[in-house]
């Protein structure tokens, strides 16, 4: 049986759609970002970004774009009313007080049981780029990360053990993937949802490790 993976678009609803209500919420450079775009406007969420915003909307429609207000991967973005923006070093403050609820963000790799690795990948032409990611990924409540499961050779980003120099160690709680939906546990992956046609024998496959129902 074959399936389709969901685009960017459809991933970042179905973060969206976890976010609870009142949620206060730190969107990561990259990926991350489109969940903005699929937070509904009858839910009150208020959206963190770490350059110092607070009130985050969805993207600005084309031929809108101020790029005096922008995200931290300096996109411009809309602020909602009641939106407020500050000092960086507030909003490090913010990130490392335990005030976020949740934070999303890219990955290169996690392991089964939640260790990060997204801010190099070891390899001498890479460029490090830390930003804020040790900050949000023990300072906020919960971890999320989003990603493609399967990196462009096809290996799985879901490992065993992060090879990557780590970022933190069992933070993330949840990984949303275009395939699949997984939850990191101490005993390891527990699934939450995967693509309609996708056997989760299949999914076991591609990531070489046990997931549990």
């Amino acid at each position: 049986m074959t399936y389709q993976k969901r685009t960017k678009d459809q991933l970042a609803a179905r973060v969206a759609q976890d976010i609870r209500e009142g949620a206060v919420v730190n969107l990561g450079i990259g990926m991350p970002t489109l969940v903005a775009n699929h937070i509904p406007a009858s839910r009150e969420v208020l959206l963190h970004s770490e350059n110092g915003i607070l009130g985050l909307g969805p993207a600005p429609a084309a031929g809108e774009e101020d790029y005096d207000l922008i995200n931290a991967g300096k996109q411009p973005v809309t602020l909602l009313k009641g939106g407020s923006f500050f000092h960086h070093a507030d909003s490090f403050a913010m990130m490392r007080g335990g005030h976020l609820d949740i934070c999303v963000l890219g990955a290169f790799q996690v392991s089964s049981t939640g260790d990060l690795a997204n801010w190099h990948t070891g390899e001498k032409d890479a460029i490090p780029a830390v930003g804020g990611a040790m900050d949000l990924a023990v300072g906020a409540r919960q971890t999320w990360v989003m990603m493609d499961l399967l990196t462009k050779q096809g290996e799985s980003k879901v490992v065993q053990r992060c090879t990557y120099p780590l970022t933190a160690i069992a933070c993330v709680k949840r990984i949303y993937s275009d395939l699949a939906t997984l939850e990191c546990t101490p005993q390891g992956l527990k699934l939450i949802d995967k693509v309609d046609g996708l056997a989760h024998s299949a999914l076991e496959k591609l990531l070489g490790l046990p997931i549990r129902h």
